[in-house]
């Protein structure tokens, strides 16, 4: 069994769901040595999340922000966490809830995913700066 870990900044991205599976795919090729296996992306923060989702139609993503974006408002009066602007203490509930890491398997050196799944960038920040992953595939 082999391991490989890679660190990577992705660039400052807008307040949305953004498709980062390429990003990640350039960050640690060493996929391609790996026949069957696992890769597991974790983002180092906590106003930001991860999920898979659909890769074809850009209105999903625009959604599941108007959906988040209700379940979890901005101002609410009983927020105490508000030092950062009124995005801060939603962005940490909305991480907890879609979580910081996707694993995926790995078949024959490529992600096996759904033909229409990708990975999605959840940035829950107005003004974030670049989000750190780590990305470890491992495998035989």
């Amino acid at each position: 069994m082999e391991f490989f870990q890679k660190e990577v900044r992705l660039k400052p991205y807008n307040r949305g769901f953004h498709i980062i599976t390429q990003d990640i795919l350039k960050a640690i090729p060493e996929i391609e040595k790996i026949n069957i296996g696992q890769l597991q992306v974790f983002i180092k923060h906590t106003s930001a999340s991860l999920t898979i989702n659909e890769n074809a139609d850009p209105t999903v993503r625009l959604d599941f922000e108007s959906h988040l974006n209700n379940l979890v408002p901005e101002n609410l009066s009983y927020y105490k966490h508000v030092y950062e602007g009124a995005d801060d203490m939603p962005a940490h509930i909305k991480a907890s809830l879609m979580g910081v890491s996707v694993q995926i398997p790995i078949t024959n050196g490529k992600l096996n995913l759904g033909i229409w799944q990708g990975i999605y960038l959840c940035e829950h920040r107005n003004n974030a700066s670049g989000r750190n992953l780590v990305i470890t595939a491992f495998g035989s």
